[in-house]
């Protein structure tokens, strides 16, 4: 096999910052822009008021993580319909159903976005459900 040894091109990225969403309990990025993506981080169900993680169980959750993103958009200009790719990881696929009925109410009337679901063993800070999110926001693109 043969490597090249030109150099790759450095891909710039900018952290984006919303009012809106708790804030971090690690140390990462919540929200990032390369070129036209905007890239979401795992969000988890905190609520943005106290910064700790709902009560109420996955439902309540899953409802949260929507409302959190839906004020990230607003606050950031960015349209639902940008979304294109959501992956949630669940901790208790047993209640996969649950997440679905929230999923389906939430992108009523709306072109939802490709998803992976993957179940996990656990997630941070105790949480049932976790999603990331990934947005196209410039139009030339293809």
């Amino acid at each position: 096999m043969i490597w090249s040894t030109t150099p790759a091109t450095a891909v710039t990225w900018t952290p984006l910052v919303s009012r809106a969403l708790p804030a971090p309990h690690f140390a990462y990025s919540p929200v990032v822009r390369a070129g036209g993506f905007v890239y979401v981080s795992g969000m988890v169900g905190l609520d943005p008021a106290h910064g700790g993680l709902v009560d109420g169980g996955l439902a309540a959750e899953v409802q949260q993580i929507l409302i959190n993103l839906s004020e990230m958009c607003k606050e950031l200009t960015i349209g639902l319909e940008q979304l294109m790719l959501v992956r949630i990881y669940c901790a208790d696929f047993s209640q996969f159903g649950v997440l679905n009925q929230h999923w389906q109410a939430f992108f009523e009337g709306r072109t939802p976005p490709a998803r992976t679901s993957l179940g996990v063993a656990a997630l941070p800070l105790g949480a049932l459900v976790e999603m990331e999110f990934q947005f196209a926001i410039d139009s030339s693109l293809p």
